[in-house]
């Protein structure tokens, strides 16, 4: 096992109980807080937040973590090098609503570019992971890997949007890359994952799009799929240096199909 394989492996195990606690505390009762005005957090987050920061500093010492829970103040070694992004519970509103569209997200990005991830989806089992290199897969529950390929539409562009954020300047998008199909779906995470499993052609959000936290798992999943992640202007993301905030949008697609959207929004 190449060293890449085995920082797999850990990553997916990590998940995996992190994920295990979510469930649990999905099947009870769920208060939540609120960091700002439409921004939920739960003791749930806090907990798993906790949890994987500790289990990541154990396993992988003197890594930065960035994890959505943490102090910011701990986020400074990110600029240095290697550096892991951490989202307890991608798709906090939905994980209230009890819809079951949240997940597990840890990435880890090298040099400033995504290399590494794990997308643990708690409510329905399904959990994909991989890296920029050596190719994504998604894990079945009997262990086995099933490659993942993005796909390229034949027809109509089936389009993954936001469901809680789905603004003007997205639907003006849309209405620029012809026959669409939007879907609408909850957790930044879920909608990359649909994109990496060929279930969605794209995954189009104009305007703010969370943080690095919810695109650095996706990033690498994304490219060892055969996609590209990158802002609304086509920028890749650089999770070394810049804002935390992915004030730029977020467009996922298969490398061609993304060229095409990139196009499209151009003229």
């Amino acid at each position: 096992m190449n060293e890449d394989a085995r920082i797999l492996d850990v990553l997916e195990g990590l998940a995996a109980r992190a994920s295990a606690v979510v469930l649990q505390a999905y099947a009870g009762d769920i208060r939540a807080e609120y960091k700002s005005p439409g921004d939920p957090v739960t003791e749930v987050d806090r907990r798993v937040n906790e949890l994987l920061v500790q289990a990541l500093m154990r396993d992988f010492p003197g890594v930065p973590i960035v994890a959505e829970e943490s102090d910011a103040a701990t986020f400074a070694g990110r600029a240095q090098g290697d550096a892991f992004f951490v989202d307890p519970i991608d798709g906090t509103r939905e994980f209230i609503a009890k819809n079951g569209e949240f997940c597990v997200m840890i990435g880890l990005a090298r040099g400033g570019r995504a290399a590494l991830g794990v997308i643990d989806c708690p409510a329905t089992g399904r959990v994909i992971a991989g890296s920029a290199t050596a190719g994504s897969f998604e894990r079945a529950k009997d262990g086995s890997r099933a490659a993942l390929h993005a796909s390229v539409p034949t027809g109509a562009m089936t389009v993954a949007v936001s469901r809680s954020r789905f603004g003007a300047r997205t639907r003006e998008a849309l209405a620029k890359l012809g026959e669409v199909i939007p879907r609408a779906v909850g957790s930044a995470g879920i909608k990359t994952m649909l994109v990496c499993t060929g279930e969605a052609h794209a995954y189009v959000h104009l305007g703010r799009a969370g943080c690095l936290w919810d695109a650095c798992a996706g990033d690498a999943i994304a490219q060892g799929a055969g996609a590209v992640l990158t802002s609304g202007t086509g920028a890749p993301i650089d999770y070394r240096d810049g804002p935390l905030e992915l004030t730029g949008g977020v467009i996922v697609a298969e490398a061609g199909v993304h060229a095409s959207i990139l196009a499209r929004l151009g003229d």
